[in-house]
């Protein structure tokens, strides 16, 4: 079976190592020249995915037209740059199911990303892969369970049957929006993660993060038209968990650094790409769209973005009105 991973990030590696562990003929693309001809070099990237190199049968390419014959196309770019890739996708033809891990929401639009790769490919199948799944972990074949999730559920059957092996476990889900939406909102809580850390507060401010920052999640979710009990699942509390407490998580790494006092252009700059620092934008205006009270989301954007000091957040969380937990 053919399988093109576009994208050749620390992710992008990993599922393109997965696919080939499981006998598949796989592509990893890459817009960037330089990228193309440095992996084909060294056949690894010792930056994202220190001691992990790709078997020299995986093809590494620049040419779109590799994805011609793809049983599946896996989109593995920021999410800044998806629908520029599904547009590239749609001059190609028989790129079979198109499966998306990337997460987050389109910047101005506010729309899942599965919404906009359907735009731009309204006759492909959209698969979303998710769950609590660091690319480090996913590439030494550390046992690792993931969602994929479909309007479609034979198009998600198909990419569990492609891709499970004895150490990637696939469940499948027709809950697109809350798999969706739960992989692109953990991230932001994530940050709020790494600011206590920074702020060198404890494991009890953590779990009331984590299991308001849940709440927060779900609220927003069910209102968007996502199943409640998704968010207690892999790509809900699950990923929420590994992203809250792993030094993997690019977003953990930010919020601990904003929260010791770097500022956060630089704090940017030092780890790279950080999701949450743009979903916290977006999370906080669809929070006001549906009239959802999500406090912790909202501190997180006044500190991002706002120049909030991350403590006076803290104190303004803990200082709101008293209420019911449920």
């Amino acid at each position: 079976m053919k399988v093109t991973v576009l994208g050749s990030g620390g992710w992008g590696m990993a599922l393109a190592l997965c696919a080939f562990n499981k006998g598949c003929d796989v592509t990893l693309w890459s817009p960037f020249k330089d990228e193309v001809e440095l992996l084909s070099e060294k056949r690894t990237n010792e930056r994202l995915l220190k001691g992990i190199f790709l078997p020299e049968a995986i093809k590494i390419t620049d040419d779109l037209s590799c994805v011609k014959g793809d049983v599946i196309t896996i989109i593995a770019t920021p999410s800044t740059a998806v629908r520029e890739v599904a547009l590239k996708l749609k001059t190609q033809s028989d790129f079979g199911i198109v499966v998306n891990v990337s997460k987050g929401f389109e910047k101005n639009s506010l729309k899942r990303l599965s919404e906009v790769i359907s735009e731009e490919l309204p006759d492909s199948p959209v698969v979303v892969l998710s769950g609590p799944s660091h690319a480090e972990e996913v590439a030494r074949n550390i046992p690792t369970s993931l969602v994929a999730a479909s309007k479609s559920l034979p198009a998600a059957q198909a990419v569990q049957n492609i891709l499970s092996s004895e150490t990637l476990r696939i469940y499948t889900s027709i809950d697109l929006v809350g798999v969706e939406l739960g992989g692109a909102l953990k991230n932001v809580i994530a940050i709020a993660a790494g600011v206590c850390d920074g702020l060198g507060l404890g494991d009890n401010t953590k779990a009331a993060l984590i299991t308001r920052g849940l709440a927060e999640m779900s609220r927003l979710g069910v209102c968007m038209g996502a199943k409640e009990y998704t968010f207690s699942g892999l790509t809900g509390i699950g990923d929420l968990v590994v992203t809250c407490t792993s030094q993997h998580s690019r977003n953990n790494r930010f919020g601990f650094k904003v929260g010791q006092g770097v500022p956060v252009e630089i704090a940017l700059k030092e780890v790279g790409t950080v999701e949450g620092y743009y979903a916290a934008d977006m999370a906080d205006k669809l929070a006001k769209m549906y009239n959802i009270e999500m406090p912790i989301i909202n501190e997180c954007y006044q500190a991002l973005y706002n120049n909030k000091s991350p403590k006076d957040a803290v104190y303004d969380l803990m200082r709101r009105p008293s209420t019911r937990e449920h």
